[in-house]
């Protein structure tokens, strides 16, 4: 049958990179070893919360510790620490207000009208954030459960507070998670893609390659050059709280600091070398569309706004390596950047000395080559101040 084939291949395909990423987590430091650690401390955490609250002290409503221990296994320290607080106020809410009501009306669904819409009301409530949802599953498990009791209502939540402090301590406590190497590896992968877009270009203006399909594909690259930016910012953030009650950044076996100015200098520049070269690209594009066959450059300026475009592209690369790279090679770096710096004022003095004599005259040939120019003042510009 159709259906079993594709249901077939679907399971070859996903079995096989879940196999893949198995391996990775399994060979070296990455991505999906930090997963794998993540899901083992939350199922670590899950059964000592039951083992205490159900095993040993054997609770009226065990489950709620182990669900809240599972949930506070949260991506950072810090956010576990002020979601676990967020939650257990928030759950907290739910059952007294719920507890109180049941107690006062002799129906469980005259009740449940009457204190969902409160507690909904209530996870609104700005300093609850986004655990003000379990404000409404704290009432719905006083409700749900039989009997209403102050008991059972007070077990329900010190239940909770435990299940808290064990997500929140196994999480700490336990190889706590760092994005450094993302934050690192998002802001090397944006320099890299904006240097390989550059290059693109460039050789295709050698080439003569100016037709409507390579342009559009640089431009499109170019648009998601930007995505990739806004990646590298998350990352940042990310890196930043993930080292806020780590104990990691003080370990003696990894070398821990949090992102400071050179990765903040770094973003700023990516994210105008990612406008401005959207901006080329946009360029390019124009001029090679049906409408702007008579407005393209000759070889005069094609040939040195390539050369241009390629020591950009070199200078952006070496920008990434002072940045990002440790201190073994980022004084050597530094002195290459600042010689591709130098050649990039040469290539974008020979464009402006170039310009006069290509256009003779030509208002269409001198709107082409000032927007060319324009992009490549703005381009060039913020590698230039840094």
């Amino acid at each position: 049958m159709e259906w079993m084939g594709w249901a077939t291949g679907a399971f070859r395909r996903h079995g096989g990179a879940a196999v893949r990423a198995v391996r990775r987590a399994w060979r070296e430091p990455g991505r999906e070893r930090d997963l794998m650690v993540q899901v083992g401390k939350a199922a670590l955490a899950a059964c000592v919360a039951w083992a205490v609250a159900g095993w040993w002290l054997q609770a009226p409503m065990a489950f709620v510790a182990p669900w809240v221990a599972v949930v506070l296994v949260e991506s950072t320290v810090y956010r576990s620490l002020a979601h676990g607080l967020q939650q257990v106020a928030a759950i907290a809410v739910g059952t007294v207000v719920a507890t109180c009501v049941a107690l006062v009306l002799p129906s469980t669904m005259v009740a449940m009208v009457v204190v969902l819409p409160a507690v909904l009301l209530l996870a609104q409530w700005r300093r609850l954030g986004s655990q003000g949802i379990y404000a409404a599953t704290g009432a719905l498990f006083v409700l749900t459960n039989g009997e209403v009791s102050l008991a059972t209502s007070g077990a329900r939540v010190a239940e909770a507070v435990f299940g808290a402090v064990v997500g929140i301590t196994v999480n700490a406590l336990i190889r706590p998670p760092v994005y450094l190497r993302d934050t690192r590896a998002a802001l090397t992968d944006a320099a890299r893609e904006a240097q390989e877009i550059l290059e693109a270009v460039a050789d295709g203006l050698d080439d003569g390659e100016w037709d409507t399909h390579a342009a559009g594909e640089w431009h499109e690259r170019a648009l998601r050059l930007g995505h990739l930016v806004d990646q590298a910012r998350s990352a940042i953030g990310w890196s930043r709280e993930s080292l806020r009650g780590n104990h990691r950044r003080r370990g003696t076996t990894e070398a821990v600091c949090p992102p400071g100015k050179a990765y903040d200098d770094a973003l700023a520049v990516l994210d105008h070398v990612a406008v401005h070269t959207a901006g080329v690209t946009r360029t390019v594009l124009e001029i090679v569309s049906d409408d702007g066959k008579a407005a393209r450059p000759g070889p005069r300026i094609a040939g040195p706004y390539a050369d241009f475009l390629r020591h950009t592209a070199r200078a952006i690369n070496l920008y990434g390596q002072t940045r990002l790279a440790g201190t073994d090679t980022e004084q050597p770096a530094d002195g290459a950047l600042r010689e591709a710096v130098e050649e990039l004022h040469r290539s974008l003095d020979e464009l402006h000395r170039r310009l006069p004599g290509a256009v003779a005259g030509d208002s269409d040939a001198l709107a082409t080559h000032g927007a060319l120019l324009a992009q490549a003042r703005r381009l060039a510009g913020q590698l230039v101040r840094d």
